[in-house]
């Protein structure tokens, strides 16, 4: 079976939210250059990332230097930060909490996301012979602040779809913690 995405992961996203989606799915690129650490040597990295938010569907997909990265790594890990400090934010900056309401977690969010990752670098660190998780500092720091900050745009440039998103994590926030009480009362 051959797969043909004319405009690449935005089409392959838009594909798996279907017709019922909270937003339009977007797609950021961006190019950065910097180092893991001082004594390593400069490199380039392209992000690519596509998104949408859905109430139906989840799913979150990275890929780096053309490989599937089964367990993440750095990218997972600017992806969640990123997301996490944007939308709580977006929330704190709305008043969309109750008073001494807790924050958000990744879970709330994660349950409404369908994220796909395509990455270039011209140095990757993998966390082992496998292949399925990259340690790339810099592609972790260039990812989170380059996500964050797309949000925070993204929030301010579309409003109503920032409110449909900010109630469907904050129904998931509600919801999971509701649960968990119910558990906890179960257990007692």
């Amino acid at each position: 079976t051959d797969f043909c995405y004319p405009n690449g992961i935005l089409d392959y996203v838009g594909e798996i939210a279907g017709e019922q989606t909270l937003a339009m799915p977007q797609f950021w690129e961006t190019e950065r250059k910097g180092r893991d650490r001082e004594d390593k040597p400069e490199y380039k990295v392209r992000i690519s990332a596509a998104l949408c938010f859905s109430n139906r569907v989840s799913r979150l997909e990275y890929y780096h230097n053309s490989s599937w990265l089964e367990h993440g790594g750095a990218p997972e890990k600017a992806t969640k930060s990123a997301f996490v400090s944007a939308v709580d934010k977006y929330l704190r900056d709305q008043n969309k909490y109750q008073k001494n309401e807790s924050k958000i977690t990744w879970q709330d969010i994660e349950d409404c996301l369908i994220f796909v990752s395509n990455n270039f670098s011209t140095q990757t660190s993998y966390e082992n012979q496998t292949k399925k998780s990259i340690t790339n500092k810099f592609v972790q720091e260039a990812m989170t602040e380059f996500l964050r900050t797309n949000l925070e745009i993204y929030f301010i440039e579309n409003h109503f779809d920032a409110e449909k998103i900010a109630e469907q994590v904050l129904v998931n926030k509600r919801s999971r913690e509701s649960a968990e009480k119910q558990r906890l009362n179960i257990k007692k």
